[in-house]
């Protein structure tokens, strides 16, 4: 049968293999966008539109479905979902309307589904420098695991990483020359994507110290960060779990906000960035956001500069003039 005389509920798993070998997508998000789009699938049921073609579908059905998400979604508390989690709904929408223009599939362009304006302004946590040195000071580094935990905080901060791209690192891809003051490794992130992630001086000299503990400890473990406890025959690769496990020990004794996460540190990369002057689309390459909407985030960031900078230089701040 020709695609365009297809139903649109049969074009999903179609969808989903395209997001799969075309789009890369992972398959995390392949899960999310297949769960996101079966609520649409169920309100098209739920309004005898279940045999409706691409090409058919109008922007009043759109329109019809976004208010569905907004007063007849409720979550499980019973109240109304947020408009960040509509938003999810209708970019899953969005995409699988892009599958169609992709494969020449006449039917409503994508950008006909505008999202929702959020609820609030989405704010980023972040550490300050003073914040991050008491983090770094956490770890007691006389112990191999000190070393270890001390060289995962230089390495979050130094290179942007994700923690699920730093507990897949192997030993044998970090190789620093002796007397080494720069060193960068190229990286698979979310997504599929590539990149290039770079280690201040700092993270190098504690990777030094780590991997040198390590071949004193006479090791064969092929993971670059590995557990010190629990049952030596199973992996020793640390999880992200583990991570964020041993990093919150790290923030109580600190005394920073219990809120801190990997995922913080991430941000404080991209804000010190940020505040020294950086571009924000050479910080999008950094951190390996595939759109620069996603690295927007930081946008707290680069208007205060922006009003420090007005502030400090515009001729009409001159009190004298």
């Amino acid at each position: 049968m020709e695609q365009s005389r297809i139903p649109l509920p049969k074009h999903i798993n179609d969808f989903l293999d395209w997001i799969d070998v075309e789009k890369g997508l992972s398959s995390k998000t392949q899960e999310n966008y297949r769960r996101f789009l079966e609520k649409f699938l169920v309100w098209l049921k739920n309004n005898n539109l279940n045999g409706i073609l691409p090409h058919q579908l109008t922007p009043e059905h759109i329109w019809d479905y976004r208010v569905h998400l907004s007063r007849h979604s409720p979550t499980r508390n019973n109240k109304p979902l947020r408009k960040t989690t509509q938003n999810y709904y209708l970019i899953a929408l969005r995409a699988f309307l892009g599958y169609f223009v992709a494969k020449d599939i006449v039917s409503l362009p994508p950008d006909k589904i505008t999202l929702s304006r959020p609820d609030k302004e989405k704010t980023v946590k972040f550490l300050t420098l003073e914040q991050l040195n008491k983090l770094f000071l956490a770890p007691d580094t006389s112990t191999i695991q000190g070393i270890r935990d001390r060289t995962i905080l230089e390495t979050f901060f130094s290179t942007g990483m994700r923690v699920s791209e730093l507990t897949s690192l192997n030993l044998e891809q970090i190789r620093i020359m002796p007397g080494a003051k720069d060193l960068e490794l190229g990286i698979v992130g979310k997504g599929g994507r590539a990149r290039t992630v770079y280690f201040s001086k700092n993270a190098i000299g504690w990777l030094e110290k780590y991997i040198s503990a390590r071949t004193i400890d006479n090791d064969k473990e092929k993971a670059l960060f590995i557990n010190y406890s629990g049952k030596k025959a199973a992996s020793r690769r640390l999880t992200p779990r583990a991570i964020e496990k041993n990093m919150k020990k790290y923030i109580i004794s600190a005394g920073l906000p219990i809120t801190t996460t990997p995922h913080v540190l991430r941000h404080s990369f991209a804000t010190d960035l940020l505040t020294q002057g950086v571009d924000l689309r050479v910080v999008q390459e950094f951190l390996g956001h595939k759109n620069i909407l996603a690295t927007q985030i930081y946008t707290h960031v680069t208007n205060k500069r922006l009003r420090d900078i007005h502030r400090q230089f515009h001729g009409g701040n001159d009190q004298n003039s």
